[in-house]
């Protein structure tokens, strides 16, 4: 399976608005992020997305993505659910009904907040065409296992997912025990790592280190970055097999 960076921004994104800081006007693209999302094409040629965030337009022009067959949501704030309207692009082209994945929280936010994406196929293709699916235990989905790995948020709890031998966790404050136990064996992790200082819904540079160690994939990438992390600086305090995340990097798994 191949995995793309649609996006590996926190919620403001870098640019920073009005921000003259290193990474806000550096010349290196990879220092460009758009809010955080990632796509993963399996073998059998399904696309699955992973969140919605706002910038799902410009990503998917920019990586030429036409086609979407099923979306994991994490969680439900703005910068990861905001997007939504623009599956209808998919649907279009398509002609055919999305279905979405996520916590029953999740899928209960999304049927009350948007709840006119939420239709059956019709000969009228100009909103999104969707259906919601609540999960809370591994299932299979395009002959795939997809495993959601709960994690905590702040005060709330959230889903990362494995699919395969690749795991994508988002907005982590803290990865209970039992989460740690489905994490064994990963080729790649993708991990927050929101900025040097602690945050109280979000991992730092420090923990996120700290988590790639305990969970031992081969290769982890960090994500979810705020302005703060300079991708060339970054880079260089870095240990062996962790990397610096960047928008449009493609990732091939055996």
């Amino acid at each position: 399976m191949q995995l793309t960076m649609l996006g590996v921004g926190s919620s403001a994104g870098t640019p920073m608005l009005g921000c003259q800081c290193a990474t806000c006007i550096s010349s290196d693209k990879r220092n460009n992020r758009t809010r955080c999302s990632s796509v993963i094409r399996l073998d059998n040629g399904k696309v699955i997305l992973i969140d919605t965030g706002p910038d799902l337009r410009q990503q998917a022009l920019r990586e030429k993505l036409t086609h979407i067959d099923a979306v994991l949501y994490t969680h439900t704030h703005a910068d990861h659910l905001h997007g939504i309207d623009d599956l209808r692009g998919f649907c279009q082209i398509q002609r055919s009904q999305i279905p979405l994945y996520g916590s029953s929280e999740a899928m209960t936010h999304i049927a009350d907040k948007f709840g006119y994406t939420l239709r059956e196929p019709s000969n009228f293709w100009d909103l999104p065409v969707l259906k919601v699916n609540q999960i809370n235990a591994p299932f299979q989905l395009f002959d795939q296992a997809i495993i959601p790995i709960p994690l905590r948020h702040g005060h709330i709890d959230i889903y990362g997912y494995r699919i395969g031998d690749i795991a994508y966790l988002t907005d982590v404050s803290a990865i209970p025990e039992s989460s740690l136990a489905l994490l064994q064996g990963l080729q790649v992790l993708l991990l927050d790592c929101l900025r040097y200082e602690t945050h109280y819904t979000h991992i730092n540079f420090e923990q996120s280190l700290h988590y790639a160690s305990l969970i031992g994939a081969k290769f982890t990438y960090l994500i979810h970055m705020t302005h703060e992390l300079e991708y060339a600086a970054l880079s260089e305090q870095l240990p062996k097999d962790v990397y610096v995340g960047y928008d449009g990097l493609k990732i091939t798994v055996d």
